[in-house]
């Protein structure tokens, strides 16, 4: 199983991350987790200085910016 996190304030573009790596995992039909981490002492200890940010079974993977679903798919494999 694929943990999936969001890293972001819940900004739109966090938002817009979420939906986008939701709707990636599920095209994919793999099996996962999709956590939402909204506190910022979290967010820092993974590094990120920018949100949003996305995290693959603790590999941050994106920062700064929405993906596109196409691009999380490559991404979250």
């Amino acid at each position: 199983m694929k943990k999936i996190q969001i890293l972001g304030t819940g900004c739109p573009k966090c938002a817009k991350l979420a939906e986008n790596a939701k709707a990636a995992a599920d095209a994919l039909g793999i099996e996962y987790e999709l956590e939402k981490i909204t506190n910022i002492n979290e967010i820092v200890n993974f590094g990120v200085m920018m949100t949003p940010a996305l995290v693959v079974d603790g590999e941050v993977k994106v920062v700064g910016k929405a993906a596109s679903v196409d691009e999380l798919k490559k991404l979250i494999t």
